[in-house]
């Protein structure tokens, strides 16, 4: 193993050694402002996008195609269209495969370094190599004009609570790295007009964490994005920006911005065949042993580790029985309301069915498709059953009552809902109250 040979981290290697991206995350932890993620897209060469998700079966037979077709590939790599580590199960099952199966090839993940942390030591213990963590900002206040919410296990907050939670896991993410002699490429996405004057203080902060090499990213025009209407930034700043930063850190300058299932040299097209043989991968059976579960009772028919997660959740649905409160059990509701969280103001976006009661847990996973652009539901009452089907597919679950403008707002500010959370029907004995407390 020469760790030389990853074209991203040794511009030197890139025109002879090549890389894979396999792309089994497609859940992710944070919603960027610059960011959408697209599954079944081959007309786009960006980061977040991707033909096909695979699942670590999957991406092992894969694996094999891409190492039988070229040869010269050094590095495999996980970037998404997620986050690694906001799929950290699957991740580090197909790096401890690949590992157990090409031992001298160069592991590598990227990530935003949210929850990298608990798997460290295990990143350590199979010799994973190299690490990008994104860090776009080390000021919270600039980062919270980045990002729309970022999930903390299945709590989200938002703008401003977020960016300073990311920026507290993403500097110990470098710190924990570096104690343990991995090596760290900081990708730093610039966005004019937001952190353009910026970057040469994150550069700085990194040089002095000791990371390897720098990235200063220009933003790619991403439709459907929230800064979609922002302007690429041009060659000129870029390079000004690259000139003072590497007064602090080694830059890197050669990136081609890659797809999460991205495959050959930095200069390659899309490989066809290869991209056939994803897809093919992609649609064959996963054996039952390995399928994920919605629920620790019992597997379902459908792989829940390739739900819609990799679409982007920009949205709050609500369960409300006249459009003012949010007064209704998830069980009891024929209908969702969705909200955009993004707005200057919440704002409505449409009202939607949901499926009819009966059919078991099949009712709940059915509902997670009516909302899969949502990342949190706001009800009055919730049963343990589709608590713990939604939670596993990433929604964050608040039971609550209230003024459906207040609760969005706070949760808009990221302003705890203790006081808006649903009480419980308890008596005191003495009386034959409602069971609200005594008066």
């Amino acid at each position: 193993m020469n760790i030389d040979n990853h074209p991203c981290f040794n511009k030197k290697s890139c025109k002879d050694f090549g890389r894979v991206h396999l792309p089994v995350a497609p859940a992710c932890n944070i919603q960027c402002n610059f960011c959408n993620r697209k599954f079944d897209c081959v007309n786009e060469s960006r980061p977040g996008v991707t033909s096909s998700i695979l699942s670590p079966d999957q991406a092992m037979a894969y694996l094999a195609d891409v190492v039988e077709a070229k040869p010269n590939t050094s590095v495999v790599g996980i970037a998404g269209p997620g986050d690694p580590f906001a799929n950290g199960d699957k991740t580090m099952e197909t790096l401890t495969r690949v590992r157990a199966t090409y031992p001298e090839m160069l592991l590598c993940v990227a990530t935003n370094g949210m929850n990298i942390h608990p798997y460290l030591d295990e990143l350590k213990a199979i010799n994973t190599t190299h690490v990008s963590i994104t860090i776009n900002a080390v000021d919270p206040d600039i980062g919270a004009k980045i990002y729309s919410w970022v999930r903390d296990g299945k709590r989200s907050v938002g703008p401003a609570q977020g960016a300073e939670l990311l920026l507290e896991r993403q500097l110990a993410a470098v710190k924990g790295l570096k104690e343990r002699n991995i090596m760290v490429k900081v990708n730093s996405i610039l966005l004019p007009g937001i952190n353009e004057d910026h970057m040469v203080d994150v550069a700085e902060k990194m040089g002095e964490m000791g990371v390897d090499i720098f990235n200063c990213m220009p933003y790619f025009p991403t439709k459907g994005a929230n800064f979609e209407d922002m302007e690429e930034p041009g060659k000129d700043l870029v390079n000004t920006i690259r000139k003072a930063a590497k007064v602090f850190v080694p830059q890197m300058t050669h990136c081609k911005r890659c797809r999460a299932d991205a495959v050959g040299l930095l200069d390659d097209p899309l490989n066809q065949k290869l991209m056939d043989r994803l897809t093919y991968h992609a649609t064959a059976p996963i054996p039952l042993s390995s399928a994920p579960k919605y629920c620790h009772e019992a597997p379902v028919e459908e792989d829940v580790y390739a739900f819609n997660s990799f679409v982007p959740r920009p949205y709050v649905a609500l369960a409300t029985r006249e459009g003012a409160l949010i007064n209704q059990h998830l069980g009891e509701a024929t209908q969702l309301h969705v909200y955009d969280l993004n707005q200057e103001t919440p704002t409505l976006v449409e009202t939607r069915n949901l499926p009819k009661t009966g059919g078991g847990d099949l009712r709940w996973q059915n509902l997670a498709r009516t909302i899969k652009d949502c990342h949190t539901i706001l009800v009055s009452g919730v049963g343990e059953t589709p608590k713990k089907i939604l939670g596993t597919m990433g929604f964050t679950i608040h039971e609550v009552n209230g003024m459906i403008d207040l609760v969005l707002m706070a949760l808009k500010k990221g302003e705890s809902l203790k006081h808006l959370v649903v009480r419980a029907q308890t008596s005191c004995g003495e009386c034959r109250g409602t069971g609200t407390g005594c008066m």
